[in-house]
C-alpha cells in the first residue's frame, strides 16, 4: 500500500505539471461522490502522466445536474450512458472505451421479506429511482412498468446508492436499479433482494468524448486507458478500482464504437417512457 501510495502522489506531480490547462472529465453520478472520487481520481491521474493530456474529474452533486453539464458542453470527456436519446444524440459525443465487463441490465427490485412478488403489486407504491435520465435506473425500468399498466409513485434520490438506501431502510416498496450496481450493493450491505423485473443485457457505460476535442489528444487517452491492464503500474490502480466496485475480476478498458450502443437508440424509438 505505500508502493502504491508513492506511485499514486508520482502521478498527482507528473499530472500537476503540465502546462496545458486540463480537460474536464466528467463521472456519471451511480455512486456517492467520495466513492467515485476514489476510483476514478487514481485511473485519471495514470492516464493523464501516460497520455500527456491532463484530465481532471468533474461531476454536478447527483446525475440529473452532471448530465445537464453534459448538455451544456462542460465536459471533455464523460463516463454516461445518458446521450442515447434522440435529443442529446444531436451532441455528437461519441463512445472510445468502456470498463471490460459482460454488460448492465435494468432491474426493478424489492426487499426479499417483502410482501411484492409480481410488478402489480407495485400498484400505487413508491418506488425509488436516482433520476429522471437514468437509462438503467429509470428509462427501462419505468418502460417496464408503463408496458404493464402499472402505476407507481416515482421517488428520485440523485444517485444509484441512494435509492438502494431508501429501499433497504423501507422507505420505498421498490428500486430501479443496474443490476450490476444492486449486486455490488448488496454484497456490500449483506442485503438480500427480490428480482421483479430484469431487462435484456446492454453494454457498460462508455467513455464519450465531446467533438470539439481534437482526435490526437482523443487517440491518446484511449490507448492509455486500453493499455492499463498490461502496464503493472495501470493494472495495480485497476485491481484497487475492482475492489471498490466488488468486481470479482479485475477490470480493464476495451474500445469500442459509436456501432456498439445501436440498441441503446433502438429501445427509444419504442419505449412508452418519454423524455
Amino acid at each position: 500500500m505505500l508502493r502504491f501510495g508513492l506511485f499514486v502522489l508520482f502521478f498527482i506531480a507528473s499530472a500537476i505539471s503540465f502546462a496545458d490547462e486540463p480537460l474536464q472529465f466528467g463521472v456519471l453520478n451511480q455512486r456517492s461522490i467520495l466513492l467515485t472520487a476514489e476510483i476514478w481520481n487514481p485511473i485519471l491521474q495514470y492516464v493523464s502522466a501516460k497520455s500527456g493530456v491532463p484530465l481532471m474529474l468533474k461531476m454536478g452533486k447527483t446525475a440529473q445536474e452532471t448530465t445537464a453539464m453534459t448538455v451544456r458542453g462542460e465536459f471533455d470527456f464523460i463516463y454516461t450512458n445518458h446521450l442515447f436519446t434522440p435529443e442529446r444524440d444531436k451532441l455528437h459525443y461519441y463512445p472510445i472505451a468502456r470498463f471490460d465487463t459482460p454488460g448492465i441490465r435494468a432491474q426493478i427490485v424489492t426487499l426479499a421479506d417483502s410482501p411484492y412478488r409480481t410488478l402489480a403489486d407495485l400498484q400505487g407504491r413508491r418506488v425509488a429511482f436516482p433520476t429522471p435520465d437514468g437509462f438503467a435506473g429509470y428509462r427501462l425500468p419505468m418502460d417496464a412498468l408503463l408496458k404493464a399498466g402499472v402505476k407507481v409513485q416515482p421517488i428520485f434520490t440523485g444517485n444509484q446508492e441512494a435509492a438502494m438506501s431508501r429501499m433497504q431502510y423501507g422507505h420505498v416498496a421498490a428500486v430501479g436499479v443496474n443490476s450490476a450496481l444492486m449486486a455490488s450493493y448488496a454484497q456490500r450491505e449483506s442485503l438480500k433482494y427480490r428480482v421483479l423485473y430484469s431487462s435484456r443485457l446492454y453494454l457498460d457505460l462508455p467513455i464519450m468524448v465531446n467533438p470539439r476535442v481534437p482526435a490526437e489528444q482523443v487517440r491518446k487517452v484511449r490507448e492509455a486507458l486500453l493499455g492499463m491492464a498490461h502496464d503493472s503500474a495501470g493494472r495495480q490502480i485497476l485491481q484497487v478500482a475492482s475492489s471498490l466496485l466488488n468486481s470479482k475480476q479485475v477490470l480493464g478498458f476495451v474500445g469500442v464504437d459509436d456501432r456498439d450502443y445501436e440498441n441503446y437508440r433502438q429501445f427509444y424509438r419504442t419505449a412508452l417512457v418519454k423524455e
